[in-house]
């Protein structure tokens, strides 16, 4: 059987850099001012910095006052940041900066130059740089989706399904019936005779499976390892016959015995994966999620839910594994009084941040009555990701599209397992 090695992703960066290149795409500006730059793993800094500040030079020639002075502070603010690093880091790195209107808005010339600097996922190997009146976030929208592919068939004598595993998604790809007649022969024949014929059919169907897998995990997805599964001997018959295409028998990472096959038997096949598939996210997110379902089932005291509790045994070092959903779309906003120090927070959906921002901007501190506040806000994650550093909780985002994610949302989007019930004295 062959083996498979995934490389561990962590959820909170891969979130945070969805987050980030969701807000870049939204982005655009007056003119070709905003600048996308991709420095590959191993390329020399000082290469990029004198390419950059070359660059500079062309710029002044942009006829357009604003936009000139825009691109050059902008080509001058990624030289600034590059020159703090000693070297390129390990994967490489991706900085996107341009003059953008704040989210109040603004007068033309009002813009804020501002500059983002992004840790690929994996390791970039080739070089960009853009000035365009957008960023360029494909590449690294591409280095988001996951490669790690496994297909899987599910087969008997009478139908069969193939499904893909990727991502934080098991997908159904199709099924197909053999046609092939049952076990028990029509009047008229022979027994012999009718043996030769379902034979034939079968060899027929296999062929006809094989063919179909062929198209599906080495044209269409090429898969880094196949499961087979079905109930009976069907599928050991399929596999020591030996028509699947070489390097897709090669590629067989197990054999799982269950009761359907088709699309139910995909299904099924997933569910009974765990231990094979232990390091892949998917998996990963299922077990978490049914761990804290049985938590909260067996009333245990050490599962928690709702995003008000699980933060206050967050902050009191309750929590052991906190889990939210990727689109739970939930900020932090927060109002720290300049003469007093007083703090007032709240946590609003993301469309409600301008109108809560403006809010504390425009009503007198509660304490001293001042008007003048520092406003700022989060996004949850990264407010949940700080307190839970403090604390030495572990932190996961778990998909919201996944069957598992639909079960976290039913608690609220958020839940917790604890590492002690707090309703008992130690």
């Amino acid at each position: 059987m062959a083996k498979i090695n995934i490389e561990k992703q962590d959820s909170v960066k891969l979130y945070k850099i969805r987050k980030t290149l969701e807000e870049l795409s939204k982005k655009s500006g007056r003119g070709t001012e905003l600048i996308t730059v991709y420095i590959p793993k191993g390329k020399q800094l000082h290469e990029i910095i004198s390419s950059l500040q070359q660059e500079q030079g062309t710029a002044d020639n942009i006829k357009s006052d604003l936009t000139r002075s825009h691109v050059v502070d902008s080509l001058g603010k990624v030289v600034q940041r590059l020159k703090l690093y000693k070297k390129t880091p390990q994967r490489g790195l991706v900085m996107f900066c341009g003059a953008l209107p704040s989210e109040e808005g603004g007068p033309l010339g009002s813009e804020v130059v501002t500059v983002w600097e992004i840790d690929p996922p994996k390791d970039l190997n080739q070089y960009l740089y853009r000035c365009d009146d957008h960023f360029h976030v494909d590449i690294l929208k591409d280095m988001l989706k996951d490669d790690n592919l496994i297909g899987f068939l599910a087969i008997d004598a009478k139908d069969a399904g193939w499904g893909l595993l990727y991502g934080d998604k098991i997908e159904v790809l199709s099924q197909t019936g053999s046609g092939v007649a049952g076990k028990h022969r029509q009047g008229g024949q022979s027994a012999k005779r009718f043996q030769k014929l379902r034979e034939m059919e079968l060899s027929y169907f296999y062929n006809r499976v094989a063919q179909t897998t062929r198209e599906y995990f080495i044209d269409i997805y090429p898969v880094k390892g196949l499961i087979i599964s079905g109930p009976g001997p069907t599928k050991e018959d399929f596999i020591n016959g030996n028509y699947l295409e070489y390097r897709l028998q090669n590629n067989i990472i197990n054999t799982i015995d269950s009761g359907y096959a088709g699309a139910e038997g995909i299904r099924e096949a997933f569910s009974k994966s765990g231990d094979i598939l232990g390091n892949f996210r998917l998996v990963e997110e299922k077990k978490m999620i049914e761990n804290l379902f049985r938590e909260v089932n067996t009333n245990t005291g050490k599962g928690s839910y709702g995003l008000q509790e699980v933060i206050g045994y967050l902050k009191n070092n309750v929590v052991k594994i906190l889990m939210i959903t990727d689109n739970t779309n939930l900020h932090r906003v927060e109002a720290e009084c300049k003469r007093c120090k007083n703090i007032e927070e709240d946590i609003v959906e993301r469309q409600m941040v301008i109108p809560k921002k403006t809010e504390y901007k425009n009503k007198p501190c509660p304490e001293c009555n001042a008007m003048d506040k520092e406003v700022n806000e989060q996004d949850i994650v990264d407010y949940l990701e700080i307190i839970a550093a403090k604390t030495g909780s572990q932190l996961e985002v778990i998909s919201g599209s996944a069957e598992h994610g639909s079960m976290l949302a039913s608690l609220g989007k958020v839940g917790a397992i604890l590492r002690y019930n707090p309703g008992h004295s130690k």
